[in-house]
């Protein structure tokens, strides 16, 4: 799980203080309506794929690019379900704080890609697909949260309304 060279850079110059980032969240579903979910190396919980905005990169490349480093499946990005702050800071082991912009997307195995997840990288322990029914334990309350945030989002559009579901005012 390296941290991004420009990451890097900016803690030579800011240390551990505060550091905003924009991350990205993959709902990847299959042709039968599973959802893909990686245990993570770090926690050991069933997580969806995220991931960080590169700097100068557009956030579905940066979708596209996090599902394939870390599960091998290609993805495209069909939807924008969300955009969030997420509440808090958080507060590495080193001591680095960072707090994210999270842009929760909906995903789809792209024509003619691989579909087949496998671990890619060392920040999964396993990789798979699951109904929504069966998933795997421990699940990440993250992932918990945004499974509803997909539902809550796909009623909306149901009835018309398609638009990202974000918050204002506090």
């Amino acid at each position: 799980m390296a941290t991004p060279e420009f990451i890097l850079r900016l803690r030579e110059k800011i240390g551990h203080d505060p550091l905003w980032l924009i991350g990205v969240t993959a709902y990847v579903e299959d042709a039968e309506g599973r959802v893909l979910l990686g245990r993570r190396a770090d926690t050991g919980e069933w997580a969806l794929v995220y991931g960080i905005n590169e700097p100068a990169e557009e956030p579905a490349d940066t979708v596209i690019r996090e599902v394939l480093e870390e599960t091998g499946v290609d993805v495209v990005p069909t939807d924008l379900v969300r955009v969030r702050a997420l509440p808090g800071m958080t507060t590495y082991a080193n001591g680095d704080q960072t707090q994210y912009l999270d842009l929760l997307f909906l995903c789809r195995v792209a024509d003619g890609g691989n579909s087949l997840p496998r671990v890619a990288d060392d920040e999964s322990l396993e990789v798979g697909w699951f109904n929504l029914d069966e998933l795997p334990e421990p699940l990440a309350s993250s992932t918990k949260e945004r499974l509803g945030v997909v539902g809550e989002w796909r009623r909306r559009l149901a009835g018309g309304d398609g638009r990202a579901l974000f918050s204002f005012g506090g």
